[in-house]
């Protein structure tokens, strides 16, 4: 047995309760499909043990990792440099190591952006975005660098919204207005892609959001960040309502994919990915 089956190249997610983490087994499918002496490792890190954990990284010769909340900010200060659309959005959720360097990027808003492209061209579109926070400013970003021609930000938090729709204004010079989310919404008459930006419905098949179903028409793109269940009532009634579908799992295999690659070089097949994820959650 060679040296390289002893000592794999080892990539990980650094996370506060890392238990259950459905990336590690959609990840190390990957690898094993391609063959590569890889491993995925998670890893359960506290905030104040953020910058320690990354320097074990470096010290360990990491490929790089993942991060999730509460770390996609307070890691940048760890990092040597960010990636294009982590710098204008503020957040990391993939490190890469590029020689000696570790670089901050974000997979999120890229992989939702893939998973849509497949269904629909944003560019020249009218958004409606439920949202803003993590995932909905990536989501936004990545729209807003491929040219929408305007989001509407549907949020709760009048504060938090404003945030959003400043930072697409001022950094990409986007049409963007917020919508403070204070009763049930109804999408305007030329808005063709509704989004999901939220953490509603996530573990909760029944989990509504406070939108007037009736005013989603047929052919209008509806997606949703929630990738479990991957069929959210959102889902179900855009679906009776003759809309096009894009569920979260898209998303997540779609980052998953950019994330292999960010870290070793290959183009991952995202079917053995999405399979993975499908038998987990039982789709």
């Amino acid at each position: 047995m060679s040296e390289d089956n002893f000592c794999p190249e080892l990539v990980g997610s650094m996370s506060q309760g890392a238990a259950g983490n459905p990336t590690v087994a959609m990840v190390e499918a990957a690898f094993q499909h391609h063959g590569l002496n890889w491993r995925y490792v998670n890893m359960e890190v506290t905030p104040e043990d953020l910058g320690a954990a990354v320097q074990g990284a470096r010290a360990m010769s990491y490929r790089g990792f993942n991060c999730s909340m509460p770390h996609k900010v307070e890691v940048i200060q760890h990092l040597d440099g960010l990636g294009e659309s982590a710098s204008i959005m503020g957040a990391v959720n993939c490190v890469v190591k590029r020689g000696d360097q570790l670089i901050g990027e974000n997979t999120d808003g890229k992989g939702f952006l893939k998973s849509l492209q497949e269904v629909v061209d944003p560019k020249g579109q009218h958004v409606v975005l439920f949202g803003a926070g993590g995932a909905s400013r990536a989501v936004a970003v990545e729209l807003g660098l491929v040219g929408v021609k305007k989001i509407t930000v549907v949020n709760r938090s009048a504060e938090r919204g404003q945030s959003l729709v400043d930072l697409l204004k001022n950094k990409l010079q986007l049409d963007a207005e917020l919508v403070v989310w204070d009763k049930n919404y109804s999408t305007p008459e030329d808005c063709s892609i509704v989004i999901n930006g939220t953490s509603i419905g996530l573990y909760d098949a029944g989990a509504a959001l406070d939108l007037d179903v009736s005013s989603l028409r047929e052919g209008t793109v509806v997606s949703d960040v929630v990738f479990n269940p991957p069929q959210t009532k959102l889902m179900r009634d855009a679906a009776e309502r003759g809309c096009k579908t894009v569920d979260g799992l898209g998303m997540l295999v779609n980052q998953g994919v950019i994330g292999v690659k960010y870290w070793t070089g290959i183009d991952p097949d995202p079917g053995v990915m999405r399979k993975t994820l499908e038998e987990i959650f039982g789709v």
